[in-house]
């Protein structure tokens, strides 16, 4: 395994990045559903990891994609925007640490959203519990963003291993994905 990032992969990692934080300002739905952003986060970090194929590349681009957002006024919050696109990123390839190579791909990126919608929901228990949200209802509004988010996740981690596939198949990737 490669250590440090090559131009290659920097430039897909920034790419990425770009991408998401676009798609989530010109994608700015009212659905009414708590996680659907987590659609579009889960699958340009999962696509970062599956394409650059190193621990950290998912870190990389949600920061990336935070500081792109800090500098494009995308979303409230102020600095606080960092964490939100960095929390789950950083927590899914912390995750990829202790399981990599121990599922196959599709069980992978599925374990791997699970655990980013995991973060993406904690941040927003701890931010509850910070404004002084009773914790019977932050645990049942954090429960429920968890499902919410995490069934979009998994809608986004199920997609990985075909685009993958198919970008395996333009000979557009080095190696073929597990």
């Amino acid at each position: 395994m490669k250590s440090p990032f090559d131009l290659q992969d920097a430039l897909f990692i920034g790419f990425c990045a770009t991408l998401l934080v676009v798609l989530k300002s010109m994608l700015r739905l009212k659905l009414g559903l708590s996680g659907h952003s987590m659609f579009l986060m889960t699958f340009f970090y999962l696509i970062c990891y599956g394409v650059v194929n190193r621990v950290g590349a998912m870190t990389a681009c949600g920061l990336l994609a935070g500081l792109v957002a800090m500098m494009l006024s995308v979303g409230k919050g102020g600095p606080m925007i960092l964490l939100k696109f960095g929390l789950p990123a950083m927590a899914m390839d912390l995750a990829l640490l202790f399981m990599a190579g121990a599922f196959s791909l599709r069980w992978r990126t599925i374990v791997l959203a699970l655990i980013g919608c995991l973060a993406w929901a904690g941040k927003g228990l701890i931010s509850n519990l910070l404004v002084g949200m009773s914790s019977q209802v932050a645990l049942a509004e954090f429960g429920l963003s968890f499902i919410q988010g995490g069934a979009f996740a998994v809608a986004a981690a199920l997609l990985i291993p075909t685009v993958l596939r198919r970008l395996h198949a333009h000979d557009l990737l080095p190696k073929k994905p597990d």
